[in-house]
């Protein structure tokens, strides 16, 4: 005989079969138009053998390894070569599973919504993490920006549920800037890992890291008080 909690979890399952729609991408980057024709054509050459579960388990673990090599940087910079190729497989993995299903016809919306953003998640945790343990960026910062991540990311889910769209940028940047930002960061780094600002002295990457903070919270402010306007419009003139 089926709990509660079963019968609950059966039905919503089966009403979600039925009647689930896909939220609209909204996609603002400044590499969005170039990024989506060259995923489409990447989509269209890979080999049959790899299937979007493949990439997204590359994306996943290239993350991981990121924040791995993060960590190593610590004793060797010449390690965050090895972050920038991550970096750049973690791109491939996280941007052309999506593009290969569609491409395919081979879409599950529900699943694929959610193992890739729970994938982001806990790769995000690891990438910052190994950010604050390579010596280029303090732990407080670390956990600032990390903290910024979560919060534009729960306001993007809530506004897909809620308004039905689905933002995987807010303004001109989204993930791929990010990922360059961070390539040409290093790069930076291998050379000059300190900034100098008003007569002191400051890691590249701590002051990098501040003005990250602010922007996403500059961002996630403007965001949610425009969502919250939208929604309140919409729901009062019922």
């Amino acid at each position: 005989m089926l709990t509660p909690t079963e019968i609950l979890i059966r039905e919503t399952h089966t009403a979600n079969s039925a009647g689930f729609a896909n939220a609209p991408r909204v996609h603002t980057a400044l590499t969005a138009a170039a990024e989506k024709r060259l995923l489409v054509w990447l989509a269209r050459r890979t080999p049959a053998s790899i299937g979007p579960d493949h990439l997204t388990a590359l994306g996943f673990l290239a993350q991981i390894f990121a924040g791995a090599g993060y960590a190593l940087a610590a004793h060797d910079p010449r390690v965050l070569l090895l972050v920038n190729l991550c970096l750049f497989l973690n791109w491939l993995g996280d941007s052309l599973d999506g593009t290969l299903a569609r491409v395919r016809n081979q879409q599950r919306p529900r699943y694929g919504f959610y193992v890739d953003h729970m994938a982001d998640t806990f790769g995000a945790l690891a990438l910052i993490a190994g950010l604050a343990a390579s010596g280029y960026l303090h732990w407080p910062i670390a956990a600032g920006m990390l903290a910024g991540y979560y919060i534009l990311a729960i306001e993007s889910y809530l506004t897909t549920y809620t308004i039905g769209s689905f933002h995987l940028s807010h303004g001109l940047f989204g993930p791929t800037e990010i990922r360059i930002l961070l390539v040409a960061g290093n790069f930076v780094l291998l050379a000059r890992p300190h900034a100098h600002l008003a007569g002191q002295t400051y890691l590249l990457f701590d002051v990098g890291g501040v003005v990250a903070i602010a922007a996403m919270a500059l961002m996630a402010v403007v965001t949610a008080a425009r969502h919250t306007a939208l929604l309140y419009r919409q729901e009062t003139r019922r």
